[in-house]
């Protein structure tokens, strides 16, 4: 049967704005109306009969009213259907047929928005309400469910001309509405419970997985699966953004680089270091990473491959960071830090050992080995005739490390152990060395002296030219380039020395 006629009514709603035209409509139909609490009393001091709950199911409202509805003589009404064998037990355990539901929730999200407190939270969870409306529509075959006063204008619509008939349609038409309500609402509720869930001081979803703030954009919502309490405790600080971990894996590579050296600091901006300097404490380091750039430090990712002091802490608090890193904090020194509640501080517990990276791309996953490789001291050729001093070795191993981890094209300039120019992302090399020049001189850094780390081989010697130009001493790169002859001659021509690694760091 496509059409059913409405005979009789349960209304039962938090709201009662927008309620009396329908009472009105439906007891003009000669429907019969059962309700619950407010809402009984809300009709009959219209003037409408309507029979309470609480007569048809010889129950009182119980628990501070967390059971009014939930009973057999109730769902069974509603979930009935209109057959024989489901009438005659209907007719045997004294239940009404519930044509028509009628009924809202508790304002669970408007009350969230309202209050921190738990308890009225957890109050405004509706149980009775949620069945009603998921009972009505699993038996729309039967029943008509009304799940929101945005539908009532539609309602009274549908009454006035039918004159209280119901299509099959109309009826599939208010439970696809009405699943849609209860899969937001029980949404809004899973989020509430699943952001009070912490592992090692991140918020997990019960699922085990890690909402984001947010992903590139804000407009972007984001997910991280995995399981980042392996690697970190976090101390404090604000929810972690999609942007916040890409520069946390970034910065957590490049001072893999670096964790079994003197105390080194590193600054990191959408993935590249903009400030990397190794010192003989960790305050000084800071100081000379922070040099680097104090322009591009601001927002960025700060990571030390030591422990963090309450001098040092202190120090890192005159600017604004997004995140700081270190395998250790002194008690102090955490005191400090968390005086500003969105910084966040985590303690770097493992380095982590991976040995693939994955990139989504062309509808796809490419997958590649990690880049562990990088030219140590054993590892390094000498080119050209002049040679390198010990201080000069060092600066030109740092400055591989630190141009492995910039994005393609890279250039890094080094002097002292000192990141102190950075050309990223360039689409030749000889720019990447330009960027790289003209950045040192606006931080106030004169190059020369320094020496300069490519992450790929020249393919001319217009690179090697403006270093000297500039006064570097000495190049470090992979070689490998038909016409890196060119490139030592020149170093050979201008008392400069050159470097190879055989290992090349594009990355892109």
């Amino acid at each position: 049967m496509n059409e059913i006629k409405i005979r009789s009514a349960l209304i039962s709603v938090y709201e009662k704005e927008g309620l009396e035209p329908i009472v009105r409509e439906l007891d003009s139909l000669g429907v019969s109306l059962i309700s619950t609490g407010g809402t009984r009393q809300y009709i009959e001091d219209l003037g409408f009969k309507v029979q309470a709950v609480e007569d048809l199911t010889a129950y009182p409202s119980i628990l501070d009213g967390r059971v009014k509805t939930l009973h057999p003589k109730i769902f069974g009404g509603i979930l009935a259907r209109r057959e024989p064998n489901h009438q005659l037990e209907l007719g045997t355990y004294g239940i009404p047929q519930i044509d028509l539901v009628i009924v809202d929730l508790y304002p669970f999200e408007e009350t969230l928005a309202q209050t921190n407190d738990e308890s009225t939270i957890i109050e405004k969870i509706d149980i009775g309400g949620i069945s009603l409306i998921r009972a009505g529509a699993k038996n729309y075959k039967d029943v008509w469910i009304v799940s929101s006063r945005a539908q009532y204008h539609r309602v009274l619509s549908i009454l006035g001309e039918s004159r209280g008939t119901v299509s099959l349609e109309e009826r599939k038409y208010f439970a696809a509405e009405a699943f849609g309500l209860s899969s937001h609402y029980d949404t809004a509720i899973f989020e509430y419970f699943a952001r009070g869930v912490e592992v090692e001081g991140f918020r997990m979803s019960v699922d085990g997985t890690m909402p984001l703030r947010y992903g590139e954009n804000p407009h972007q919502s984001a997910t991280f699966y995995g399981d980042l309490g392996r690697l970190f405790d976090k101390l404090g600080g604000k929810d972690l953004s999609f942007n916040n971990l890409v520069d946390i894996d970034a910065a957590v590579q490049l001072m893999r680089e670096f964790k079994e050296e003197e105390p080194t600091i590193a600054i990191l901006k959408h993935t590249n270091p903009c400030g990397v300097a190794s010192r003989i404490s960790v305050l000084e380091a800071w100081k000379a990473a922070l040099a680097g750039d104090p322009v591009s430090a601001f927002g960025g990712i700060i990571i030390s491959n030591t422990i963090i002091d309450e001098e040092t802490a202190k120090a890192i608090d005159e600017i604004f960071y997004e995140v700081l890193i270190a395998p250790e904090f002194e008690a102090t020194a955490l005191a400090v830090l968390q005086k500003k509640r969105n910084r966040v501080q985590l303690r770097l517990k493992s380095f982590g050992n991976y040995d693939k990276t994955y990139k989504h791309l062309l509808g796809g996953i490419a997958v590649q080995e990690v880049d562990k490789k990088i030219g140590g001291e054993d590892k390094i050729e000498l080119v050209t005739r002049k040679g390198i001093g010990q201080e000069t070795k060092e600066d030109l191993l740092f400055g591989n490390k630190c141009v492995k981890h910039l994005k393609s094209n890279a250039i890094a300039l080094v002097k002292n152990k000192q990141l102190i120019g950075m050309g990223s992302g360039q689409t030749s090399r000889v720019d990447a060395v330009r960027q790289a020049i003209a950045k040192a001189a606006s931080m106030g850094f004169n190059p020369e002296g320094a020496v300069l780390a490519s992450d790929a081989f020249f393919p001319f010697a217009d690179s090697v030219q403006l270093a000297c130009e500039a006064g570097i001493v000495a190049v470090i790169q992979p070689g490998g380039s038909v016409r890196d002859q060119e490139s030592i001659d020149f170093c050979d021509a201008n008392d400069m020395a050159m470097v190879t690694t055989g290992i090349r760091h594009f990355r892109h």
